[in-house]
Parts: structure tokens; C-alpha cells; sequence
């Protein structure tokens, strides 16, 4: 009865470590993850305020990037500040129910973020291979249904990680060698089997990679219909519409994929790679998302000089 009754509770606290073996370097550290959150904020609202003004920019693709837009806003701030407190003010403390909301939340909103790159990638498809049927197919509806849809499944999806928590014992072990919670860093910590947090994490995981395959799969069909237009300009025209979308992608699963393999099978790799990897995934796409459809998007970089300009 004595061993239940140290072993079954939830500690009232976690201690945050930060990033292992660089801890003497944290100050530092935190100045390109200050200067890139900034950056995040600044890009992701000025895209909210510049769709939302503007009312050109009613396309079927514009209303995927503020969903975007406003999943990587909420991404970045859930797990950033948390970050920069432990670098700047040694706020490595976290309560039980704090760490296990921000853990259900960073990977609510990142699965949410993948979910609106296929709608995306799904978008393309549609403009690209069937252009005559594009307002016909998207409709306000689809699009309503596809954004209810993207929140919904991703919650239900990350939901029964909370009940995996809390079902399990901690006894005395209360560090978690991260700048933030995420679901196997806090399962680790239990002093009971965690095989059930492992498989599942593995069957969520495998969402990610679904949507990888099935963006690949819209990509395939779009190339196809490309190389297929008999005008070299309409084909540089038509790949450059893409090219945003294609960045992103890169830019969102190559951190994540990363940061998923060597959790599970890079052992020998350093533990600060880990961490600074994980660290970058939740900062970095945020930041230049807003930046690269800015950039090769005409119309929102011509609406964002007018916004800005008055002109």
C-alpha cells in the first residue's frame, strides 16, 4: 500500500531543462529564437490584416492561408515564450496541467498545420488539372466543411493523449530534458510501461507521413497536367503557382521528419541536436511561411505595399 501511494500521483510541477549540455550557452541561443518569433508575428498578422482587408483576396487559396496564418501564430506563441522564460529568466518550473495542455496544444496545431497543407496541395490540384470546374468544386460549403473538418479531426486525433498521461505514475521523476512538453518527453518520466504512448504516438505520426504520400500523389497529377500544356510560358506560369506551396512544405516536413526519426532511432546522436531541432520546428515554419507566399504571391505583396503605403 506504501509503494501505491508514492508511485500513483502526478508531480505538481516539471522542471524544464532547456537544452541539454548547452545551458551555459542558453542566452545566446535565445537571440535568433527571439529575432525569428518576432519575425513570425510580424508576418502572420500583416497576412491576417492583408486578407482580411482586402477584399480581392477571396480565392479558395486565401482562405487556406489564414488558416495557416493563424495556426502558425498560435504554434509559435504556445511553445516560444515558454522557451525564452527558461533562457532568460530561468522559468524552468511548469505545472502538471500546464504542460500537459501545451503538450495536447503544439501537437493539436501541428497537426492542424499539415491538414491545411494537403487542403492546400488539394487546392492546387483542382486549379491545375480541372481549372473549369475550380468555383464549382470549392465552394463556400467545401471550404466551410474542409476548415471544420482540418480542427476537428486533428483534436480528436490528439485527444486521447491527455487520457495516456494522466493514466500513468511518476513517483519521483520530474525533469524533462526539453525547452517545452510533448507527449513521449513527459511519458518517459513514468515509472510504468509506456508502450501504449509509444504506439500510439507512432500511429499519430503515421498521419503525417499519410499526408506527405497523398501531397506527393496531388503533386504527381499536377506535374503531369504541366508538362502536358503545349506553351513553355503557360508551364513556367502554372509551376511558379506552385512553388509557395512546395516551399512550405519543404520547409515544415524537414524539421519534423527529422526531428521524428532521430527521437526514435538517432540514438547516437547528441541530445542538444534533438532538442534544437524540435526547437526550430515549432519557430521556423511560422516565420517563413508568411515570407515566402509574401514573396511569390503578386497579389499579396501588391496588397501588402498598399496596405502599407496607402498607395
Amino acid at each position: 500500500m506504501t509503494h501505491q501511494n508514492t508511485t500513483m500521483f502526478h508531480p505538481p510541477t516539471f522542471f524544464l531543462l532547456g537544452i541539454p549540455g548547452l545551458a551555459t550557452a542558453h542566452a545566446w541561443i535565445s537571440l535568433p529564437f527571439c529575432c525569428i518569433y518576432f519575425i513570425a508575428l510580424i508576418g502572420n498578422v500583416t497576412i491576417l490584416i492583408v486578407i482580411w482587408t482586402e477584399r480581392t483576396l477571396r480565392d479558395p487559396m486565401f482562405f487556406f492561408l489564414v488558416i495557416l496564418s493563424a495556426i502558425d501564430l498560435a504554434l509559435s506563441t504556445t511553445s516560444v515564450p515558454r522557451m525564452l522564460g527558461i533562457f532568460w529568466f530561468n522559468a524552468h518550473e511548469i505545472g502538471f496541467g500546464a504542460c500537459v495542455a501545451q503538450m495536447f496544444l503544439i501537437h493539436t496545431f501541428t497537426g492542424m498545420e499539415s491538414a491545411v497543407l494537403l487542403a492546400m496541395a488539394f487546392d492546387r490540384y483542382v486549379a491545375i488539372c480541372v481549372p473549369l470546374h475550380y468555383t464549382t468544386i470549392l465552394t463556400v460549403r467545401v471550404l466551410s466543411g474542409i476548415g471544420v473538418g482540418v480542427v476537428l479531426s486533428t483534436v480528436v486525433l490528439t485527444l486521447p493523449m491527455i487520457y495516456l498521461i494522466y493514466r500513468l505514475p511518476f513517483c519521483n521523476a520530474h525533469i524533462i530534458a526539453h525547452t517545452y512538453c510533448e507527449h513521449m518527453g513527459i511519458a518517459k518520466l513514468a515509472c510504468a510501461s509506456i508502450q501504449i504512448n509509444a504506439i500510439y504516438g507512432l500511429f499519430v505520426a503515421s498521419f503525417l507521413v499519410l499526408v506527405l504520400v497523398l501531397v506527393g500523389i496531388s503533386y504527381g497529377y499536377v506535374l503531369c497536367a504541366v508538362f502536358r500544356l503545349k506553351s513553355q510560358e503557360a508551364r513556367h506560369k502554372t509551376l511558379s503557382t506552385c512553388t509557395s506551396h512546395a516551399a512550405v512544405m519543404f520547409v515544415f516536413y524537414t524539421p519534423s521528419l527529422f526531428s521524428f526519426l532521430t527521437h526514435r532511432f538517432g540514438r547516437k546522436i547528441s541530445p542538444y541536436i534533438h532538442i534544437l531541432v524540435a526547437n526550430i520546428y515549432v519557430v521556423l515554419p511560422p516565420a517563413l511561411n508568411p515570407i515566402i507566399y509574401g514573396v511569390r504571391t503578386k497579389q499579396i505583396r501588391e496588397c501588402v505595399i498598399r496596405v502599407f503605403t496607402g498607395k
